[in-house]
Order: structure tokens, then sequence, then C-alpha cells
């Protein structure tokens, strides 16, 4: 279905792409953010929520009357509570305690069903989300259901790579390196499709929280960065169409210092991902030095966590 340029859901996308101005030390490349929050609930997850839904429709496998289900850790979840009631379908979301408490309630602002799965420190443990993935299962397994499944679903991948589409109309100059972390890594998936086949020699770096290097090292822990950090590789990695040069593990610390630090120095409020994010982008930079551009994503907005302690 198209809609025309009036309707919400072309909102979406088209976020603005910025230089980082103060934070950047001296000998290092440019450093681009590309300011995901612009999307209508303030999260690149917008891309992808709508990508699931409009493909599964294309393909007759999602029916007016049928009930969305995901697990999510909250802007995945908003997003498709959104673009689900946009589109008339009811949706049930799996989350979590773990999660901001502004994303839970936005799924019911949206008008979606939540269900939470206990987590007894309140941190994204290396269970977490496989017991919300069970029950989304379990779920699932009624008639009349739509499993989104995003930690597996390709169509997230068309849907992020507009991302990589946008960042080479914005900034027509060579990109020596792009970072993202992974949560679905359907981010990462879809941006370097679009960057590797316009110039191979671009790096991408797939980054994680240190607390929990799955990825680099094949070990598991507790962390409290939302959205990344799952648990387990992302199948959507594993893909033969992804493309990446290199995996780093991320502090924790050193992502919510830097999204506090962003906030005050450069204007940009995102959350602890967009953070982790940034540090990454920085430690490329001074890598790389004068006369490349690295560029990252802002993946949310800093509003989602201000009943947390990111801000306080």
């Amino acid at each position: 279905m198209s809609y025309s340029s009036y309707h919400i859901i072309s909102s979406i996308g088209n976020t603005p792409l910025v230089q980082l101005q103060k934070i950047v030390p001296d000998g290092s490349a440019n450093v681009f953010v590309k300011l995901e929050y612009f999307n209508p609930t303030g999260s690149y997850k917008d891309r992808m929520a709508y990508a699931m839904i409009d493909e599964a429709e294309k393909r007759g496998e999602l029916k007016p009357g049928m009930t969305v289900v995901e697990y999510t850790g909250g802007s995945t979840g908003t997003s498709l509570a959104w673009v689900c009631s946009m589109k008339g379908y009811k949706f049930i979301a799996v989350s979590s305690n773990a999660f901001a408490k502004e994303k839970l309630q936005a799924i019911k602002l949206f008008g979606g069903q939540l269900e939470l799965i206990h987590s007894p420190t309140g941190e994204i443990t290396p269970d977490l989300i496989p017991r919300a993935m069970a029950r989304a299962q379990e779920i699932c397994q009624q008639p009349g259901t739509f499993a989104t499944r995003q930690f597996e679903n390709a169509d997230a991948v068309t849907g992020y790579s507009a991302i990589g589409k946008e960042i080479l109309q914005q900034l027509p100059q060579p990109i020596a390196a792009f970072c993202g972390a992974a949560g679905t890594a359907g981010m990462i998936s879809g941006v370097s499709r679009a960057l590797k086949a316009a110039d191979a020699n671009t790096k991408i770096v797939v980054l994680e929280p240190a607390a929990s290097p799955v990825i680099s090292q094949g070990v598991k822990g507790n962390h409290k960065v939302e959205g990344i950090g799952s648990g387990f590789v992302p199948p959507l990695l594993k893909l033969k169409t992804t493309q990446y040069d290199e995996v780093r593990a991320i502090d924790e610390q050193e992502a919510r210092a830097m999204a506090r630090l962003l906030a005050t120095k450069e204007g940009i409020f995102a959350g602890t991902s967009s953070g982790l994010n940034v540090v990454a982008a920085l430690q490329l930079a001074k890598e790389l030095g004068p006369g490349h551009n690295v560029v990252t994503v802002a993946c949310d907005s800093g509003m989602k966590y201000l009943a947390g302690d990111l801000y306080q």
C-alpha cells in the first residue's frame, strides 16, 4: 500500500546526518552521526517495524483481523504498536521490567497489549530474551496470529538498508568506516549492504557491550544497554549478504558517560546504545586520522530514558 506525503507513515526515514563539533579530539577523522530519533516514535526501529509488516502483507502472510506478536526490549514494541495502530492490527508485545518504563508505557499508549517477563535484578541477563522469545512463540500457537520475529526476519534488513542509502546521499565523500551496535543486527546488516555496494573499502565495525561480548568472545554476561547484547549471536549477522570487518566490545560506563556528554556538548539527546556507538566512532576516528570520515547512528531518543538512572 502506498501512502501520500501527508500520511504519518511517510514520516519514517530521511533523518538528519550531523557532524560532531566539540568532542572529537584533534588529529582525528571527521565523525558524523545519523539522528535516528527523528523517526516518528523516536527510534530507528520504526524502519524495521514498517518493513516487517508491509512485506508480510505483500506476501499475504499478514491479513486483516490477525494479531501481530513480538518479543521486544521496548523500542521495537513501540514501533510495532504504532505501525499496527495505523494499519488496524491488534498487537501483543512480550517484554520485561529490565527495559525503560517509557518504552513500555508507549507500547500501551499506541494500543498494544503488554506481557512482562520478570528480571530479578532489573538487568538484561543472557536468558532474558530467549525467555521472551519462548513466550511469544507460545502465544503464536493461537490461530490468527503473526510473529514478526525481529531477530530472524530478513525484512528488517530491507527496512534498515535505507539508512545506508540516505548516508550515501547526505555525505557524498568517501566513508572510511561505519560502526553500530548489534541488537537484532538488522541495522548493521542493512547499512553494510548499502555502503559496501558503494565502496567495498568502507570498514564496517559491529559493536557490543563489553560485559557481554558474545559475538567477539563467545562470553555471555549481564548489562543494562537496552536494545543490544541479547546473549546470543544474532542470526541476521550470519546472512551471506551481511559484510563486516571487525567486532568491538565497548565499556558500558563509557557509553553512559558519552550519552550525557553528547547531550551537554553536542546537543544530541540519545540513549546508552547511541553513546556506545559514538565511543567506538571516536576510537575509529583517532585511528584513521584527519582526512577520513566515520559515520554512526544515534539509535533512539534520550526522552525514552528519563525515568531511569542514565540522566540522573
